[in-house]
């Protein structure tokens, strides 16, 4: 299965995007992770994809192939995304779909299902998958994310640039060779002196300084009435044990709609390339739709 590459102008901004399965599919829109683009779902869309649904991987404001952002301060945060997220869904005309997020993937899909942001999606999502993602993130482990993203290195060689990916991502768990490779050379670009770098604007990571509360979001995960999956790193320190435990008392976990699933051999955050998490997310997906068909 191959995808399609398209873009969409949301808020003022071109957002890049592929698409996977057939136009007429049930929704699955699968968001990654804050320094990350839409080919990290390359996997898990083509598992999707051949199970019958339709996979949209948006690359965020700022990643990818999309625009950079003119304010980074006021653009860069959560109730941005959001927006973006909505006009993306709006326009698109995707009247129901199920959301699937790494990180800072799963914080816009959990304000955007909540509707404090944008009622439009919170009518539009039916289920969500957080991969490795609560409404509360460790101090320790977001200074660690702010000290690698907010200062990217550049190499001469795009050798050298997947030797440093292979060393920060190593929690993601397993990758192929070919897999990595493919990280790399989808994250990647050329400065105007010929060294390459990871292919973000650095600017965004100035969310943690200008929101520093912007991922603490605990009213907008007690709001949530759609089943919730947790994918946890087992040696995740982002989101922590306690957290996890906490997340099964309140909101969705207190309804009965969380399912909580660690994932060994993997911290922050898992690939959602291998068949046991590939699995976990289509099986909850195919319960969720059903869920979702009777109740409608």
């Amino acid at each position: 299965m191959s995808p399609t590459s398209r873009y969409l102008t949301c808020a003022g901004y071109e957002l890049h995007y592929l698409e996977w399965g057939e136009r007429d599919a049930p929704v699955v829109i699968a968001w990654h992770g804050l320094a990350r683009t839409g080919r990290d779902m390359d996997e898990l869309a083509e598992h999707l994809g051949a199970r019958g649904w339709r996979v949209l991987c948006p690359d965020t404001l700022g990643r990818g192939l999309s625009q950079w952002a003119t304010s980074p301060q006021d653009e860069y945060c959560l109730s941005f995304y959001a927006r973006l997220a909505r006009e993306f869904v709006v326009q698109l005309g995707i009247e129901r779909c199920h959301w699937v997020g790494t990180s800072m993937g799963g914080a816009i899909g959990m304000v955007g299902a909540s509707g404090y942001f944008e009622p439009e999606l919170h009518k539009r999502i039916r289920s969500l998958v957080l991969n490795d993602n609560a409404p509360q993130l460790a101090q320790p482990a977001i200074e660690r994310i702010k000290a690698y993203a907010g200062n990217p290195p550049a190499f001469a060689t795009v050798a050298e640039l997947e030797a440093f990916f292979r060393a920060a991502y190593k929690p993601y768990g397993w990758l192929s060779d070919a897999q990595w490779r493919r990280l790399t050379e989808t994250s990647t670009r050329r400065l105007p002196d010929g060294r390459v770098t990871p292919h973000y604007d650095p600017a965004m990571v100035g969310q943690f300084t200008h929101h520093p509360d912007d991922y603490l979001i605990w009213h907008h995960y007690d709001a949530l009435q759609i089943p919730v999956l947790l994918l946890r790193g087992a040696e995740s320190d982002l989101v922590l044990r306690e957290t996890a435990e906490a997340m099964k008392t309140r909101g969705p976990g207190a309804r009965g709609q969380l399912q909580h699933i660690e994932v060994p051999g993997c911290g922050h955050a898992p690939a959602l390339n291998v068949p046991e998490q590939l699995d976990a997310v289509s099986d909850f997906l195919a319960r969720a739709s059903a869920k979702a068909a009777v109740a409608a």
